[in-house]
């Protein structure tokens, strides 16, 4: 009889270690990825916020600024138009992004010998460098020999001076951003796709519904999750886009493409405004937090938890 109880004590113990030393294990994995984001992102974090309050050239030793860098920033005429400009870049790519995305993705999830092959060229561009992305695009773009406006002039259109143009400029750097992440977006759409049971659609058809039906019905509400999550990744990708904009425009026409990584860059390593730049980046830290806190909350109406 009292041998019984002490077993269990000690299969208990022993299940308790087992368990100690997975847990030890699974965070000695971790480790690295823990040091990179201390490393790379709370410090610079921390290290930004209280530079924000100061005014430093690099040069010369800082100088306590308090708040004057925030103040000045909501009375700078260039800055409020370059976080218009992040903000209608954000509104443009996101939305149909993620449309375009999900039509692709709901017509390469049907059975198809080339359906791989497909796959692939999809995700090209996502493993493409942005810089030789741009480079091409630029190419693409030119008003003279381009490739856009030689097409065009077969259909009788003349087309516009895309990247010299204070018009066309942002819609030409929004497309070459939903070119470039599609495939991303068609991969995560793919995975949630294959993750909803056929049963569903088994019993919509014979319940006759049309395709139409089971699209609104099944597809869309059981992809809510996967949407939301790729919803979330983009908002937050599109509020730090630099690249295209680096490379593609610099900013212009009269700054109709500058954005808020592209003007604090300038004043960081151009104009060696460090406690402005700073500034900017908390700013816009804000602003994507803010986001993104929205996102979540909103995300208890539409999303889905589970099948």
């Amino acid at each position: 009889m009292v041998i019984r109880p002490l077993r269990r004590k000690l299969k208990k113990r022993k299940l308790k270690g087992i368990a100690y030393n997975e847990v030890l294990w699974g965070y000695l994995f971790l480790l690295p990825n823990i040091f990179g984001v201390f490393s790379f992102i709370f410090f610079p974090l921390v290290v930004a916020l209280g530079l924000s309050f100061f005014k430093w050239d690099i040069l010369t030793p800082s100088v306590f600024f308090g708040i004057k860098n925030y103040i000045k920033l909501f009375q700078d005429i260039t800055f409020l138009k370059v976080f218009r400009n992040t903000i209608f870049y954000v509104a443009g790519t996101v939305p149909l992004g993620i449309f375009i995305a999900l039509i692709f993705a709901v017509a390469l999830n049907r059975a198809s010998r080339l359906i791989k092959l497909y796959r692939a060229i999809y995700f090209l561009p996502v493993v493409c460098s942005m810089i030789a992305v741009a480079i091409v695009w630029q190419w693409i773009y030119n008003p003279e020999f381009g490739f856009l406006n030689f097409v065009l002039s077969f259909i009788g259109i003349k087309g516009p001076k895309w990247l010299s143009s204070t018009q066309w400029a942002m819609p030409a750097l929004i497309l070459v951003s939903i070119w470039k992440g599609l495939g991303f977006n068609i991969v995560i759409f793919l995975a949630g796709l294959q993750g909803i049971p056929d049963v569903y659609y088994e019993a919509a058809r014979i319940d006759g519904a049309t395709t139409w039906n089971q699209f609104w019905r099944i597809t869309l509400p059981l992809l809510s999750s996967t949407t939301f999550f790729i919803t979330v990744i983009s908002v937050i990708s599109s509020f730090q886009v630099f690249d295209q904009v680096f490379i593609m425009t610099d900013g212009g026409p009269a700054r109709s493409t500058s954005v808020i990584v592209h003007y604090l860059y300038q004043n960081a390593f151009l104009y060696f405004k460090m406690g402005y730049a700073s500034a900017m980046g908390c700013i816009l830290f804000a602003a994507i937090f803010s986001v993104t806190l929205i996102q979540v909350w909103r995300a208890k109406t539409w999303v889905h938890s589970g099948i």
